[in-house]
């Protein structure tokens, strides 16, 4: 049986994807009752929404300061000053939450590139230290999905998905490792995208040869997660959602595993839908928890955003020029930075 040709104009494409989405997000409004997500809000007590506020501020402060040890072990002298990699990181979360594909790793990449001396591989050191920052990422995840295997009530829908996770995560780690013995060879000029990606990443991970800078970096990535995970502990309590402390872990576990993937900016309604069908297992109403989706994610990405915005003016960006990033696969491993932004 033959499948059906697809369009080949592009408003029959977009047409497409549009059905596509429209039902997404018919599943994400099934069982969705507006007059009770009403309801949970006007029952929020704010002075709780301030407190996540701020641990979500302190927790891109201290991933930021993870991130530019990974940096300084990679980047010969002069390193880059703390408010300079700071800058960058917020400005790569503004990319990642208000354009699709994960534009904001190539973003902060770039915003930091163009504060070092020009040297040839900086580029491709920068891009592999965003692996290493993410791989550290990878590290608290996995104790964190395994924590929750461990403790909380997962819903059955959810269970292979976390199995996947973890697995993907182990795989990562070792692959990582080995990696790191090796010594990149030659430049990486002339090489596929998949080569390429693997020889930036080599360069980059040279804090996972030395013992105690990878160590400072993976503390201070565990307390990014800790004030995260107090955070939506701190939003559970300002929607007066009585729950453990494990149920605030499946919640941030479930929005991470959302946003791997981001279909469009944000993952808005998707990421919702997925904390409302995970607080059920605890007692919470769907649309309660819908809600409660809402106001977990929109503070995680407001802080996100007004950061990116602050620092993306101070730099002489605007949103027009994230937009026109190039895909990783389109720009030189040595490239000035001018040239790419």
């Amino acid at each position: 049986m033959r499948r059906p040709p697809l369009p080949r104009s592009r408003a029959g494409r977009l047409l497409l994807v549009a059905i596509g989405l429209g039902g997404a997000v018919g599943l994400v409004l099934w069982r969705l009752d507006v007059v009770v997500i009403t309801d949970a809000f006007a029952l929020v007590t704010w002075e709780w929404v301030a407190v996540a506020i701020v641990l979500n501020l302190a927790s891109v402060l201290v991933r930021s300061v993870a991130w530019k040890i990974v940096v300084d072990q990679a980047v010969p002298p002069p390193q880059p000053r703390r408010r300079t990699v700071f800058a960058a990181f917020s400005i790569g979360l503004l990319g990642n939450a208000a354009l699709p594909g994960r534009a904001g790793e190539l973003a902060r990449v770039i915003v930091l590139n163009r504060r070092l001396p020009h040297r040839p591989g900086t580029w491709a050191t920068l891009m592999g230290t965003v692996f290493t920052h993410r791989l550290f990422d990878v590290v608290v995840a996995s104790a964190l999905v395994v924590f929750v295997i461990y403790a909380a009530r997962i819903p059955s829908w959810a269970r292979p998905t976390l199995a996947i996770a973890l697995g993907i995560g182990i795989g990562l780690l070792v692959a990582a490792l080995v990696v790191a013995r090796r010594t990149p060879r030659g430049g990486l000029e002339g090489l596929g995208p998949v080569r390429r990606l693997l020889g930036m990443a080599r360069r980059g991970l040279t804090v996972l040869k030395r013992p105690a800078p990878a160590a400072a970096a993976l503390s201070f990535q565990v307390v990014g997660w800790a004030t995260q995970l107090l955070a939506v502990w701190a939003m559970l309590h300002a929607f007066e959602i009585d729950v453990p402390i494990e149920a605030a872990a499946l919640v941030l576990v479930i929005m991470n595993l959302v946003m791997v993937f981001p279909l469009w900016p944000g993952n808005v309604g998707l990421v919702q839908a997925a904390v409302a069908l995970s607080l059920l297992t605890y007692g919470v109403g769907y649309g309660r928890g819908f809600a409660f989706g809402i106001g977990v994610h929109a503070v995680e990405l407001g802080v996100g955003i007004a950061l990116g915005l602050l620092f993306l003016a101070r730099e002489g960006f605007s949103m027009a020029v994230l937009r026109q990033m190039p895909d990783l696969h389109e720009v030189k491993a040595d490239e000035p930075a001018e040239r790419v932004a």
